[in-house]
This record gives C-alpha cells, sequence and structure tokens, in this order.
C-alpha cells in the first residue's frame, strides 16, 4: 500500500492523527450524479453544468461502467457528436477506489495518478460514491475545527469584554487572501469570550468569514463591522465596489463571476452570499455598479437557529 504523501517530519501531528482514523467513505462525495449508456453527451453535458462537477459515471443498477469527463465533452463539441450517445466514448478503464480503504491512501493516490477524481466501490463493487481533492479537503477542515473547538473548551476564557455594547470596524484589503478570515475569527473568540450559544457562534462564524472572503476576492476592498447589541449579533460588510450587476444571481447557490484566478484558490463556488443568507435571521443587500456592495447580516440571540444545517459541521 503506497504511504500517505504527507511529510511525517513536519505535517502535524494533529493532521497526521485525524488522516489516519478517517475512511475514504469518510471524505467520499454521496450523492452521485451518473447518467446511462444510452444518455447523450449532450445530456451528461448539461449534468456538470448543473451540478458543477467535472466528471460523470457512467452507471446501470450500482454497477459502474465508465465515466465521462469534461475532456470527452470538450472533444464532442470540436468534432461534433455532442448528440451521440455516452458509451462509445466514456472511460472504461478506471482507477477506483473502495469505501473501507483508509483516506490516507486515497490521498496517495492523487499523487501517483493524473487523475481529479476517483469513483469509490463498496465490498459489492456498487458504486457508493466520489472522491475529489475538494471532499478531502472539505473534510478535513471540518475535523480540525472540531478539534479545535474541542481543545478550546478545555482553556479557561479571559474574563474580557464579557458583557454589554461591543462595536469594532475592520478594514479588509482587495486580494489580501494572507490575512483573509483575520477578522471573522477576532469576532469569533469575542463570541466565545461572551458564552453565547456553540450554535450561533457558528452561524455566525459562518455569515462573518463569507462576508470577509467576499471583500477580499470580488471587491476593491472594505470594511467588516461587528456589533453586538442587547438581544442581538450584526455584520456588516460595506466595499468600495465594483458592485454587482444582478443581485437575485448573486444570491444563487452556485452562480459566480469570480476568475478562473480565484477559483483556483478555492473561492469563487458562488455559496458566499446564500450561506450568509441562510445562516442569517434577518439579511439585507444594496448594491450599485460602480460604487459598492453593502451586506447586512443580522442574529437575533433569543431567536432558534433559522437552518439547523448551519450548525453541522465546522
Amino acid at each position: 500500500m503506497t504511504s500517505t504523501p504527507l511529510d511525517s517530519s513536519s505535517s502535524s501531528l494533529l493532521a497526521l492523527e485525524i488522516i489516519f482514523k478517517l475512511k475514504v467513505k469518510d471524505a467520499m462525495s454521496k450523492n452521485l450524479v451518473t447518467a446511462c449508456r444510452i444518455d447523450s453527451l449532450r445530456h451528461v453535458q448539461r449534468l456538470m453544468k448543473q451540478h458543477n462537477v467535472s466528471g460523470v459515471p457512467i452507471a446501470e443498477n450500482g454497477r459502474l461502467l465508465g465515466l465521462i469527463s469534461v475532456d470527452n465533452i470538450l472533444r464532442a463539441l470540436d468534432f461534433g457528436y455532442i448528440e451521440h450517445n455516452v458509451e462509445p466514448y466514456m472511460t472504461r478503464n478506471l482507477i477506483v477506489l473502495e469505501d473501507d480503504m483508509p483516506l490516507s491512501f486515497g490521498i496517495s493516490w492523487f499523487e501517483k495518478y493524473p487523475f481529479r477524481r476517483f469513483p469509490v466501490l463498496n465490498r459489492d463493487e456498487k458504486l457508493v460514491g466520489m472522491l475529489t481533492s475538494r471532499d478531502i479537503i472539505f473534510k478535513l477542515l471540518s475535523e480540525l475545527n472540531k478539534e479545535v473547538d474541542r481543545i478550546e473548551s478545555r482553556i479557561p476564557l479571559k474574563n474580557i469584554s464579557d458583557e454589554g455594547y461591543y462595536h469594532r470596524e475592520f478594514k479588509v484589503n482587495k486580494f489580501d487572501f494572507k490575512n483573509g478570515g483575520i477578522a471573522s475569527n477576532e469576532f469569533r473568540k469575542v463570541l466565545k469570550i461572551r458564552e453565547y450559544d456553540r450554535r450561533i457562534i457558528r452561524r455566525v462564524a459562518i455569515a462573518s468569514y463569507e462576508l470577509e472572503m467576499n471583500l477580499v476576492a470580488h471587491s476593491e476592498g472594505g470594511n467588516l463591522i461587528f456589533t453586538i447589541g442587547d438581544d442581538y449579533i450584526e455584520i456588516i460588510a460595506k466595499d468600495r465596489g465594483p458592485g454587482i450587476q444582478d443581485v437575485q444571481k448573486a444570491l444563487t447557490e452556485g452562480f459566480s463571476t469570480a476568475s478562473e484566478w480565484i477559483r483556483s484558490l478555492g473561492f469563487g463556488a458562488g455559496m458566499g452570499l446564500p450561506n450568509t443568507k441562510r445562516s442569517s435571521d434577518e439579511f439585507e443587500i444594496r448594491s450599485q455598479q460602480g460604487l459598492g456592495t453593502i451586506v447586512k447580516a443580522r442574529f437575533n440571540l433569543n431567536s432558534k437557529p433559522v437552518n439547523s444545517n448551519s450548525d453541522e459541521g465546522g
């Protein structure tokens, strides 16, 4: 079995411990998007666009038969057979993983093979998932956050700024990915010091991080303003442009105007504003092209969570 590519001499012991305890099935995507042999390449192209995936397994009754990738679609478009059935063009000799394999084994395959995704089979050789590097990163971040929460819960918090009105403003610079997230983390610490319910801390943390990274990736820079009142928490993100052309589209999950460079950094998935809206009790956005955008997210301290999904993970 190939060892994990992580450097055991310099990698975090905590990261290694997390990786070694996880299986492939813990990280893989289980919501499969598949097609059949008689489906057209055009149909697969639409599936890729609709679900924002770069590869679609061809499977019938759980049996994996092949895979259509973006490269297959591009060739079909170039040579004019995009309306043909997928069967003659799908890749049949696939490298697959088993769901009970250690995740470290799956990680090593991304080093060994030039593929961006691996189908995952169970012991009955049925297709049960897909594993991408994005799935691995999301799972590791989720597990690391849980470990950090566990460790922080054992550390007594200093009794500072633990009550009363709070107001602080942070400057956020364009493309400053190095410092992106610092303001949100500082505010999260304040909420922990004040011992708010962990569920509302998670919701506020999600919204503040998404708004902060929106300022970094999509604006000319701006300010992130945090306020805590008697019965509410409020976050305002105010930028200096360029403004949003279509606000309703910007609130649609998966819609993004991010450049390829921003996407290559792992941002621009089109989830920032939808996640912020979903996490908050009150949400308001105003934008004018050429001038800028103001987003306000408000959280009622006496209300129940607006969406239980916002409390998962992280």
